[in-house]
């Protein structure tokens, strides 16, 4: 091993920054400016090279830029006069935030494993982190008093390098944070905020950073500090997705209990608590110890009283991609946690279980989250009904429809992903006030305003910049492996900006079916090298170092694009991060998206592109399958279920469309310059998606839907010791007691089997409730069509209030008017009932008596 000097006193230099020039620091430790566009130029016009150098990290360039540099700049007026005006522009964005300091006002923990903000911040991997990034910039833009958790990783996420077969490996720089737009987070005392954990091997400190986003504060916990002697308490920040089940585990208690912590030694006191997945849900556990040991309440009522505010996002469509334990691993870390706090080990193991068929025993973090939170979400309509399939054994006896798992559509950060240029032409042709609005569709009328010359002039602009950015990229890496002077004569010349271009990036997991494209390789080359319709497709994506069928995709298609005949038609890009992902949703023509159906929870890639101009050729799944229609796009199959024997008619289906819609479409009308039909259905795809799939509709979506209610209830449950929740409790247990003895009696409908369309009925049913008030049940009538198997069909649920008692049975009932014609019929249910809010409903089965 290399001997290395180590220091015995650390000290930080900063840039000495002139006088004119001294809130530089500030604007660059804000992430504000990566997505206003008034601020971002003052970084890249300071030192051009150097800003790219630094990919595009402004604390980090301030740290590198020569005390030259800045004195000519504070001696520049032009350069004076954009300092200021971005100093003014945030000044403003920051004043017009949330004001509203009352006690009783909200305030959302939002917590999630990985944020995609910044190419240069590696704490994001794919999808989720992306998105994260985006609800913490909408939340901002929003002024939704919001702050967020999540882990600093040291090394972060893996860098892709590819050997010379293709074959996927791994690099893991150390990361710097000291060149990171974070800083220590300090209490009111002014000092670094350091919290506590008890873990098997001993206590585990972890360090809380502060980053700034907008009105936003990110806190970022740190393991990989001097106070832990221990070296495997210091590596549970080191890697995102890293290590095996220890390691998570680990990385998952100090998210979930260490960030709850953390917000505690700031004085933060949150309202709502929103999982984003599963990985943070020992949330649900420090939330219960701690309103045990402050409001001196049991479990039970600690589990209701925190309940009421949690609100959970699931983004998983398939179990294997849940993370769970073995009851063993849970019981090392933490049965003597539970022990020291009274917690019933027992009953919070079973928090965790039963969740899932292919679960077994094992301890699901999906699980915990469902069973801890009264408001729990999908990321698509679609996703929704996947989810509410995939974890009904949580509700037996109600529909699968009926599961309580409410679809919010994601969205992305329009500011953040638009291209400049078509930003620029916004301004010519919408409202003057379009980038405050956007998530107005009204905005959007004005898009067939845009004359087409203009547009198409815009989309070659993006595709040229992308084109020239493969080349410099690829041309970079056979630099760094010494290529000869023939393949780097090759690289520069790699594509033609005329071509029409095709974008595939993503994870690559099986699921998303990468080499699906190339499953016909003879009918794909004369696709490709049509010399009237030539074609050109750009492909990026990691695999996880674990996922060697992933690694083995993109060898195969790494070792395709060396096909003499695919040579110039195809490229593999190493490395995909936001750049990459930025470049290609701005300069493509066509965004690619083939997973199985069922599979993508969301899938916010082809939204990026969507907003941009790129239009989409996809498989009917997660947002895509509420866009198609009115997308401007093509859809690859319909809306049936996924089967193995659909991928030949998938990749047929690509084909197909290829050569006789999407082909002819783009080159009509190139040899008179513009391509009218396809830019036709580009207006159409920025009209209808960009005010549909925006990051501000989302968040609207979660503020009015999950998050207002979430925080009205927790109002509500705290008041006067938090008795609710101790009423709550004893009712369930009331409930628990007795439903086994709750009985429908009776079930009447008049005037008898047949009646006229439109004419009214009576729906009524006699119920005996085994000491418990009307009040406490909710009785209903699912009605709706009877099928030839004799089934319900096309149902609807009537509410039946109460209505009298009758024989020691409650009566409850009311007319029904149906405007069906045919054999219909209806089925009984009674179901517990607190409170008007479904979600709050304890996981029961409900007692059914059908009647035809």
């Amino acid at each position: 091993m290399q001997f290395q000097v180590q220091p015995v006193k650390e000290f930080l230099v900063s840039p000495a920054l002139p006088p004119a020039l001294s809130r530089l620091g500030e604007l660059a430790h804000n992430l504000l400016w990566s997505w206003d566009h008034t601020i971002r130029p003052l970084f890249r016009r300071l030192d051009p090279v150097l800003w790219r150098q630094c990919h595009r990290n402004p604390v980090l360039m301030l740290g590198r830029v020569s005390q030259e540099t800045l004195e000519k700049a504070a001696a520049d007026p032009r350069y004076i006069a954009l300092y200021q005006h971005a100093c003014r522009c945030q000044d403003a964005y920051i004043a017009a935030g949330p004001k509203d300091g009352r006690k009783d006002s909200m305030l959302v923990a939002y917590f999630s494993m990985e944020y995609g903000l910044l190419e240069s911040l590696t704490i994001y991997s794919g999808g989720l982190g992306i998105l994260s990034g985006d609800h913490l910039k909408g939340a901002s833009d929003a002024g939704l008093n919001l702050v967020g958790i999540g882990l600093l990783y040291q090394k972060g996420y893996l860098q892709q390098y590819l050997n010379q077969d293709g074959w996927q490996t791994e690099k893991y720089p150390v990361n710097d944070f000291y060149t990171w737009p974070v800083k220590p987070a300090l209490d009111a005392a002014g000092n670094e905020v350091r919290i506590e954990l008890k873990l098997p091997a001993g206590n585990c400190y972890v360090k809380v950073w502060r980053m700034k986003v907008g009105r936003v504060d990110l806190l970022l916990l740190d393991t990989n500090i001097p106070e832990n002697a221990n070296e495997q308490y210091r590596d549970i920040s080191d890697q995102l997705y890293g290590g095996d089940d220890l390691t998570r585990i680990q990385q998952e208690i100090v998210l979930g209990v260490g960030g709850l912590r953390a917000l505690q030694a700031l004085g933060l006191e949150p309202t709502v608590f929103h999982m984003n997945e599963g990985h943070s849900a020992f949330l649900a556990l420090e939330r219960i110890r701690l309103l045990m040991q402050e409001q001196n309440i049991s479990f039970e009522e600690a589990l209701e009283a925190s309940r009421c505010n949690m609100v959970f996002t699931t983004h998983t469509p398939v179990p294997a991609g849940i993370d769970m334990f073995d009851p063993g691993l849970v019981y090392e870390y933490l049965h003597a946690y539970c022990e020291r706090y009274g917690i019933p080990f027992e009953k919070f193991l079973a928090l965790g279980q039963g969740g899932t068929s292919e679960q077994g025993d094992r301890f699901s973090m999906a699980v915990l989250a469902l069973k801890c939170s009264a408001f729990r979400n999908a990321v698509s309509r679609l996703h929704a009904e996947v989810s509410q399939d995939m974890f009904h054994k949580l509700w037996p006896d109600l529909p699968i429809h009926e599961a309580p798992i409410t679809p919010i559509t994601n969205g992305v950060h329009l500011p953040t992903w638009l291209n400049g240029d078509l930003a620029q032409l916004y301004d010519q042709y919408l409202a003057p006030d379009w980038l405050e609005r956007y998530p107005e569709p009204g905005i959007w009328e004005q898009i067939p305003d845009i004359p087409n010359e203009e547009l198409w002039e815009i989309r070659r602009r993006c595709k040229r910049r992308l084109i020239s950015f493969v080349r410099e990229r690829k041309a970079r890496r056979a630099r760094e492996r010494l290529a000869p002077a023939a393949e780097m004569k090759r690289l520069n010349e790699l594509f033609d900006p005329e071509v029409f271009t095709i974008g595939f990036s993503r994870r690559f997991a099986t699921y998303k079916r990468a080499t699906l494209f190339f499953r016909d390789i003879a009918r794909l080359k004369a696709i490709l090298t049509n010399a009237q319709m030539p074609v050109q497709i750009i492909i990026a994506g990691k695999a996880h170092p674990k996922d060697n069928p992933g690694k083995q995709y993109i060898r195969e298609i790494v070792q395709l694009s060396r096909d003499p005949d695919l040579a110039r038609h195809v490229v593999f890009i190493e490395d995909y991060d936001i750049e990459v992902g930025r470049e290609l949703v701005h300069g493509v023509d066509l965004w690619l998206n083939n997973p199985r159906r069922g599979e993508e929870a969301c899938g916010t890639s082809g939204m990026k592109a969507a907003i941009n101009g790129t239009l989409n050729l996809s498989i009917l799944d997660g947002w895509f399958d509420e866009a198609y229609e009115v997308s401007g796009g093509w859809a690859i199959g319909d809306r049936e279920p996924y089967t193995p024997d659909m991928d030949d008619l998938h990749a047929s289906a690509i084909y197909s469309l290829l050569e006789n819609e999407i082909l002819p479409l783009y080159y009509k009308g190139r040899e008179e310059g513009v391509p009218h039909g396809w830019i036709e259905r580009v207006k159409q795809s920025l009209m209808h998606l960009s005010p549909m799939f925006n990051c501000q509709r989302m968040i609207h979506d979660y503020s009015t839907r999950l998050y207002q209610p979430a925080h009205q209830n927790f109002l509500k449950v705290r008041r006067d010791g938090y008795q609710p929740a101790r009423e709550k409790a004893a009712w369930t247990s009331l409930v628990e007691r007795t439903w086994s003895h709750v009985r429908i009696h009776d079930a009447s409908a008049g005037p008898g089997a047949s009646v006229l369309s439109g004419n009214p009925i009576q729906l009524r049913a006699a119920v005996e409730l085994a000491g418990l008030k009307p009040s406490d049940v909710r009785v209903e009538a699912v009605v709706g069509r009877v099928s030839p198997s004799g089934a319900l069909e096309e149902t609807s649920v009537v509410l039946l209030p109460p209505d009298g008692e009758q024989d020691g049975a409650f009566i409850f009932g009311r007319t029904f008017v149906p405007h069906q014609t045919g054999r219909l019929g209806y089925t009984l249910r009674v179901s517990p009932n607190h409170c008007d809010d479904p979600l709050s409903r304890p996981c029961l089965s409900p007692t059914t008596w059908a009647r035809s």
